[in-house]
């Protein structure tokens, strides 16, 4: 008689996510303090003058994490060689972001199938532990192709258009392409774009690149695989893709609607380039963080908007920060199943794991205890408004790299509080998300059950 398979026990594996997480937190944070040293270099500088130690810092943060908050003004304060340091740390930092995403996501799906991978925000088929190699070789080719044509674009039109020499336009373009498609922010000028308001053929492969960059490595690929079966797509692309055009469209609206009038924005614009620079603010919230109108002069509920935009962010395992436009969709699928009193919630042909929703709000909740604080934090050290301070510190935390203009003025400590919080909410999220799903186990008995009053 044969015998039966003894069931298997799940127990959380502790020491490997201890272990991946560390590998993230340390390769991150080795590079920071690479680049601290880098830019901290007399020849890093236009000056010819070493950088303070906290402005090589933040600026080395800043590119690594691809955020483009900037303590100092980069085409001024930096010399072709601090601008080539920020590029490399902008790439290995954008690389890294999708490289380890998708890779933590192989670990937990190597382990807990498709379940986990919905809960880690990964759900595609192909990812397996013999693909890593393959997997590494395509998230790289990926990015340096759509950095080459992006760079391309931008170096002829500053060739063609504007007159700069072949070197200038050539290494510009590059510069602004990495940045763009790592959603990264840096620009060589102390307005960013704003000079390029009304020319698409800067604004929108800039904007296209970041939009590419912050879809995601798992979204991309299976869009490249299946884009004419999209009845087949999972529940990451799907999200992923609905969200991404639902918020760019409601974004590009509100910001064109609040900004139309005024005269230090969109009001000195004709009204193709109004248009025009309406989505391209759009779509610089989801963590790209260029900008082609003047932030600064913008209203206050043109801020509130964004820092929505901002803090939902992009997509997962891509350079976008935020908590994920995928984790956003969950949670309103979550409150629509409530709202029509279903007991399961279901997307598409999908059902939802609790798991997968309680990890969801996990996530939102700690984000936006950290937004707080930091908040808070950061009014103690200043004397901002509150609309102000918020809108910096979701930038930082969201990894955007949009400015109202207070940043470069703030206190030494202030610019401390930022570096860190740059960090945690580029590194954050990651590790979090996939601390969840791998300790995930499953109770052998039920308690009694007792419904308090909610509402």
């Amino acid at each position: 008689m044969a015998k039966r398979p003894r069931a298997r026990t799940r127990l959380a594996p502790l020491g490997r996510f201890h272990h991946s997480a560390q590998v993230v937190v340390s390769g991150f944070l080795l590079a920071v303090l690479i680049g601290t040293a880098l830019l901290s270099l007399p020849a890093a500088t236009s000056s010819g003058e070493p950088a303070r130690f906290l402005d090589a810092l933040f600026t080395a943060t800043s590119a690594v994490c691809v955020t483009g908050l900037a303590a100092v003004d980069t085409g001024t304060h930096w010399s072709t060689f601090g601008l080539v340091i920020i590029g490399c740390l902008m790439q290995v930092g954008g690389l890294g972001i999708m490289t380890l995403a998708t890779l933590l996501a192989v670990i937990v799906s190597g382990r807990l199938g498709l379940r986990a991978r919905l809960a880690v925000q990964a759900e595609t088929k192909t990812l397996r532990m013999a693909d890593v190699r393959r997997l590494v070789r395509d998230v790289v080719v990926f990015s340096l192709a759509c950095e080459a044509v992006v760079a391309a674009v931008l170096a002829g039109r500053f060739l063609t258009e504007y007159g700069h020499p072949a070197g200038r336009a050539v290494f510009w373009g590059a510069f602004h392409s990495v940045s763009a498609f790592n959603n990264a922010g840096f620009a060589v000028w102390p307005d960013s774009l704003v000079r390029f308001a009304a020319d698409p053929w800067i604004c929108l492969p800039v904007a296209l690149a970041v939009i590419v960059g912050g879809l995601g490595f798992p979204v991309v690929f299976e869009l490249a695989r299946s884009w004419r079966r999209p009845a087949g797509w999972s529940v990451l692309t799907r999200i992923t893709l609905g969200m991404t055009a639902t918020l760019l469209a409601v974004g590009t609206v509100a910001l064109i609607f609040s900004e139309w009038s005024n005269p230090r924005t969109l009001g000195a614009l004709s009204g193709g380039a109004r248009l025009q620079a309406g989505f391209f603010a759009a779509v610089m919230p989801r963590s790209g963080g260029f900008n082609s109108l003047d932030i600064g002069q913008m209203r206050p509920e043109s801020w509130l908007v964004m820092d929505v935009l901002m803090f939902i962010g992009g997509g997962s395992a891509g350079t976008a920060g935020g908590i994920k436009v995928t984790t956003f969709g969950l949670l309103a699928f979550v409150i629509w199943a409530e709202l029509r009193g279903e007991s399961r919630v279901n997307v598409g042909h999908r059902r939802l794991p609790e798991s997968t929703q309680r990890q969801a709000m996990v996530i939102v909740l700690m984000a936006i205890g950290t937004v707080v604080a930091a908040t808070f934090a950061l009014m103690a050290l200043t004397a901002h408004t509150l609309d102000r301070v918020l809108f910096e510190v979701i930038s930082a935390f969201a990894t955007v790299g949009l400015s109202t203009g207070i940043t470069p003025g703030l206190p030494p400590a202030a610019h401390a509080l930022l570096v860190v919080l740059m960090f945690v909410g580029r590194i954050g999220p990651l590790t979090l998300g996939t601390a969840l799903a791998l300790r995930e186990r499953t109770r052998r008995y039920e308690l009694p059950e007792e419904r308090p009053i909610v509402g």
